[in-house]
């Protein structure tokens, strides 16, 4: 094998493929990224890790096809650090041998033929605009449990029916979900599917930034177990997290009895602020009146903190507490200028929605409901 392509190019492709790779992976070879060059002239670069792949194919000018194996996070790390000019890469015994300039490695071919066959996605069921997808997986992703102990609440939940998309995630503390639509193929489609946050995450950041991601419902093997998603020339399967999620939409009030509109920016400065005293586990105390927000963290003989900002108030009086870290993610995934908080009672879940003027109604396409913490007094 034999082929020369950009460092910029080949820098960015490698870093694509191996963002999930795993530290101490289950299999050696899993640690590696398959190079495949081709005498068309692409050259393609592939990590699989048995639950997530990658694949990206970029331009190459291929002098020798062949396909070789080499440990990923090393390639990626040595083609960062490349001078800016073309790299030559070669195949001589078991080396790979690149040349950049008068920089020079050698790495060790890895078994090619232990390496697992990668998935192939089928094609895709329909699109949605990249950036659109980024923020509502953000938004909703920050709800999923990031422990192990119910390993299906580290998925995000997806619905798709027709031209309408729900996301779902919720920890038992607090559940994010998020609505909008997308392109599908065909306008009858219907599919749900739980897809581990942190790798949807990732995958929504990488793809975030191209104009159009396709997602593929299903594998052309194996209908239920993958998820597929393609931006340009970079590819990615998933496999699904398997178990029945959780009903918690009933979670969310049918009504509310008291409303509060704050501006998103101040209140989330105010309450950085204040929770600079809450030690750990420790919630903020928020006090709403007509026209203002009390905001307060400890009490007795520990440090204490309080601010008190403009607020406007439909409905009585209430004092709630909240998990300040769980309410900072909130409030940083509204994107709005003014933030919407509904009540029942302080011992009841609170709703939070975003608003763009502060008399105007409220944006119910994302919706982040907080579980209130008990507090003395």
């Amino acid at each position: 094998m034999k082929f020369r392509v950009e460092r910029e190019v080949l820098a960015e492709a490698v870093t694509w493929v191996v963002r999930g790779l795993s530290n101490r992976p289950p299999v050696p070879v899993l640690a590696g990224v398959l190079m495949k060059a081709d005498p068309e002239g692409t050259l393609t670069l592939s990590a699989f890790d048995y639950e997530i792949s990658a694949t990206v194919t970029v331009e190459a000018d291929v002098s020798e096809s062949g396909e070789v194996l080499v440990l990923g996070k090393l390639l990626a790390d040595i083609s960062r650090s490349l001078p800016a000019k073309p790299v030559d890469v070669s195949t001589e015994g078991s080396k790979v041998q690149l040349h950049c300039g008068s920089s020079r490695f050698s790495l060790i071919q890895m078994p090619v033929a232990d390496y697992p066959t990668l998935p192939t996605a089928a094609d895709a069921s329909g699109s949605i605009a990249g950036d659109t997808f980024t923020q509502a997986v953000q938004q909703v992703a920050i709800a999923a449990d990031r422990g192990d102990t119910l390993p299906i609440l580290t998925g995000v939940r997806v619905e798709i029916d027709g031209e309408k998309i729900v996301l779902l995630a919720t920890d038992r503390y607090r559940l994010a979900m998020r609505e909008l639509t997308w392109t599908p193929d065909a306008t009858d489609i219907s599919h749900v599917a739980l897809i581990p946050a942190r790798t949807l995450s990732e995958t929504a950041k990488a793809l975030g930034s191209s104009g159009s991601i396709g997602i593929s419902l299903g594998d052309s093997s194996r209908s239920d177990g993958l998820i597929g998603f393609e931006a340009g020339s970079r590819r990615s399967t998933t496999r699904l997290l398997d178990g029945e999620y959780p009903k918690v939409t009933s979670i969310f009030p049918s009504s509310s009895d008291s409303i509060a509109v704050v501006p998103t920016a101040t209140l989330i400065e105010a309450v950085k602020r204040v929770s600079l005293v809450a030690e750990r586990n420790t919630p903020i105390r928020l006090s709403f009146t007509d026209g203002q927000v009390s905001i307060e963290a400890g009490t007795g003989d520990d440090a204490q903190g309080s601010e008190a900002l403009e607020a406007t108030l439909s409905g009585p009086e209430l004092e709630i507490a909240f998990n300040p870290s769980f309410l900072l993610e909130g409030l940083g995934a509204l994107g709005t200028s003014y933030t919407r908080l509904a009540f029942t009672q302080p011992s009841r879940p609170a709703v939070l929605s975003g608003q763009k003027e502060i008399d105007g109604d409220s944006d119910e396409s994302y919706r982040y409901v907080l579980m209130p913490v008990r507090f003395a007094g």
